[in-house]
């Protein structure tokens, strides 16, 4: 995903600067590259435990090449343009728009699999929302109307208010159903009198508490693993509950 989006500001950098934008809309693209790099690198140093020169190894070369890719298109989107050429800029136009969509793409293919939203902070989903807002507005105050900018911006907020929805229905309503609907207060209630100790059957297939939560941009495996540490102890403790007791 961070991948995607430090590719995004490429063609984002260049359709921007090339058509004239203000300067908080030259300068967007080339902070969303770098963050998104730093994230990116971040992963191999945390996750993979890769030493600090071998991530900076790494990370830089890729940075300057995705700087001179953009410098070279500028140069020549700029001189297409004198000639009337269009093309080139709705091509850039269209990959920046493709880029960050895949980027949030892959979310809405785990939520499909897993019918709930996880490895994802909501906080950084607003935060992000808000950015393309912005932007929106701001190519909306831009002395000519971009249609093109229109779009890739507001193609990504309908993304991410995509997630929001999906994390409401998914997130928010049972969470709510569970601590005032009437419903699970009256099933909770039949088990307890029928005198059954067998759990409720859980009728969606997915038990939510053991999935990873939603408090982290990526799904890393500490995670999983702590699923794994969780669904252990409880198998050990309700194995002990089971033995039976010893008489004196």
């Amino acid at each position: 995903m961070m991948m995607l989006w430090a590719w995004a500001g490429v063609p984002l950098g260049v359709y921007n600067i090339v058509e004239g934008f203000n300067i908080a809309l030259r300068i967007q693209p080339q902070i969303l590259t770098v963050l998104s790099l730093v994230t990116w690198i971040q992963c191999y140093y945390y996750e993979r435990k890769w030493s600090v020169p071998r991530a900076l190894a790494l990370v830089a070369p890729v940075m300057c090449f995705m700087g001179g890719v953009q410098a070279a298109l500028i140069v020549a989107l700029r001189h297409a343009k004198e000639r009337d050429l269009e093309w080139p800029l709705i091509l850039m136009a269209a990959l920046a728009a493709a880029l960050l969509a895949a980027g949030v793409g892959s979310h809405y293919v785990d939520i499909y699999r897993h019918r709930t939203v996880r490895g994802i902070s909501f906080i950084f989903v607003g935060l992000d929302a808000l950015g393309d807002l912005t932007s929106l507005l701001s190519v909306f105050f831009q002395p000519k109307l971009d249609i093109l900018g229109i779009v890739i911006y507001a193609t990504e907020l309908a993304l991410w208010t995509g997630i929001f929805a999906c994390g409401a229905y998914y997130n928010l309503r049972p969470w709510l159903r569970k601590k005032y609907g009437k419903s699970g207060g009256t099933a909770a209630s039949e088990v307890s009198q029928s005198g059954e100790g067998a759990a409720p059957a859980n009728t969606s297939g997915i038990a939510l508490h053991d999935l990873p939560s939603s408090t982290s941009v990526f799904r890393t495996t500490s995670a999983e693993l702590e699923v794994h540490r969780q669904r252990s102890v409880s198998s050990r403790l309700s194995g002990v509950a089971h033995l039976p007791s010893r008489v004196a």
